[in-house]
């Protein structure tokens, strides 16, 4: 999935210390799948810093949502769990987050949506009807949180990765271990994504993205001990 975070600058490097603690999911590194939200948080943030404000394009791995891996919490729309979980870390005044969740995807509690929750908690309305509110003004936003170290290795900037015809350097080697070992593609992917290999790959300064696929692929098969069976 591609996904966008929109800033007062580029994104070279994501560091989840710089990330605000009572934000809706807590502190972390957050991105949307709709390109025009990300723009109007650049345009935003932009005009603060008085820059043009930046959108930086990754690609999100959707595979984390499926993997036990990864302790992952979604929201598909406003609902009572929703709105507990926003106050929760929006009430949290600790220097860590209060919850242990590495990536977390749900609808944004704008400014309007986050002046409400303060009269909602004064008790002027009920949750039910501060949540059927929500559903009837508010056209669905959208976020994913990255909030552990970890979780990050599932986020990779697009100008990292290099065009293998129609594939990524990641596609072509999770499907090249799926047809050398006869892996399922759940697998390969996790065995990929969680390698030292990948870890390498993604950080700039190795240049390892710079080298040849087969040249990666041979590296991570050493890694995990493995001899193709298959010509």
């Amino acid at each position: 999935m591609k996904v966008y975070h929109g800033s007062y600058t580029e994104i070279e490097t994501i560091d989840l210390t710089q990330g605000e603690l009572q934000r809706d999911f807590g502190r972390g590194f957050y991105v949307t799948k709709l390109r025009e939200q990300a723009e109007y948080w650049a345009a935003r943030k932009g005009n603060f810093n008085k820059t043009n404000g930046v959108v930086s394009e990754f690609t999100f791995y959707e595979s984390a949502f499926t993997t036990d891996y990864y302790r992952t919490l979604r929201f598909e729309d406003y609902t009572e769990e929703w709105l507990d979980f926003v106050i929760l870390n929006r009430k949290n005044d600790l220097q860590n987050n209060a919850h242990d969740y590495d990536i977390i995807e749900g609808p944004v509690a704008d400014d309007a949506i986050a002046t409400r929750i303060v009269l909602f908690l004064k008790g002027g309305i009920s949750k039910a009807d501060f949540i059927e509110d929500l559903r009837f003004k508010h056209a669905l936003s959208h976020q994913i949180a990255f909030c552990t170290e970890k979780s990050l290795a599932m986020l990779t900037k697009s100008w990292n990765k290099i065009d293998l015809n129609e594939f990524t350097i990641d596609e072509t080697i999770t499907q090249s271990l799926v047809v050398d070992f006869e892996l399922s593609e759940q697998q390969a992917i996790d065995l990929y994504f969680q390698s030292e290999t990948y870890a390498h790959l993604i950080d700039e300064t190795t240049k390892l993205y710079e080298k040849p696929w087969t040249d990666i692929y041979q590296l991570l098969l050493t890694e995990l001990n493995f001899k193709p069976t298959k010509k």
